[in-house]
């Protein structure tokens, strides 16, 4: 795609590069961004440059640098990374599954980032629905110099909508070890064959016996259902079905979305029951 209305690029280097001026957009992979017209952008400002780490692994858990490709994230948690996966984070391997339930090719990976997928916010983002899986919070960096760090769940707010404010930039999500050391799983399915996901639930048990089950794509924006132990069918059955913004497109009606998201959470229950 040609954009034709952009008169300027500039890379950012520091934390002050990233005041923008009227027209400017911030740009990392730019895969959508350059997937079709952007007519009230002028400007690009390349945030690749700021060198923030791809991933960092603590005791507290992993943060992933937003400017990370996808296709990086992917081979570390498949364990061909050049750091190893802690052997306890048996949950790692959904960030390869949530990469998988996008709509993109493994050359779109390589430059697609962490970040953009979250910030664009769609309400099938892969990332989103992984980062949702495992209660990861955005860090978030304010124009005025300031810190903000929330939910991913929270930070998503609609299909292609989220509460970043004109200035804010995306730093990192961080995604706290408890939930790296849960059993998890994730389950999608798409109209076609390889169609974009019109659901997809994510379920785990951390190690407290605690789980969490997660509605992406289905719905509109994010919704997370939390229980002190694995829920029975019925439970289950009733969180999943009360959920709201199911939503209707050419990719599925809203009944459709809620019925599928109801039996893919059913059969996460049981395969965590299976493996209790």
């Amino acid at each position: 795609m040609d954009i034709n209305t952009v008169e300027s690029y500039r890379l950012a280097r520091t934390r002050g590069d990233l005041a923008l001026a009227p027209g400017e957009v911030i740009f990392a992979g730019g895969t959508w961004l350059m997937s079709e017209p952007q007519p009230e952008t002028s400007g690009f400002v390349d945030i690749t440059a700021m060198d923030w780490p791809f991933l960092e692994i603590s005791a507290d858990g992993l943060r992933i640098g937003a400017t990370c490709p996808i296709a990086h994230l992917v081979a570390w948690a498949e364990g061909r990374g050049s750091e190893p996966v802690p052997a306890d984070w048996t949950a790692a391997h959904l960030a390869a599954d949530g990469a998988h339930a996008l709509l993109a090719s493994f050359k779109i990976w390589n430059s697609a980032t962490v970040g953009g997928n979250v910030c664009r916010s769609f309400a099938a983002a892969g990332m989103v629905s992984f980062a949702v899986a495992l209660d990861a919070v955005a860090w978030v960096w304010r124009p005025d110099g300031t810190d903000l760090r929330l939910p991913v769940s929270e930070l998503v707010t609609g299909n292609g909508e989220n509460t970043l404010a004109a200035g804010e930039v995306l730093r990192a999500i961080e995604i706290p070890a408890y939930a790296l050391r849960s059993r998890a799983r994730l389950q999608k399915i798409a109209l076609a064959e390889l169609g974009r996901s019109g659901a997809v639930v994510t379920g785990r048990v951390d190690p407290d016996g605690a789980s969490v089950f997660a509605i992406t794509a289905a719905t509109l924006h994010p919704v997370v259902r939390r229980f002190p132990s694995l829920p029975d069918a019925a439970a289950l059955a009733a969180a999943v079905e009360s959920a709201p913004s199911y939503y209707t497109d050419p990719l599925g009606p809203a009944d459709w979305r809620r019925g599928v998201s109801r039996a893919l959470a059913e059969r996460i229950r049981i395969e965590l029951e299976a493996g209790a």
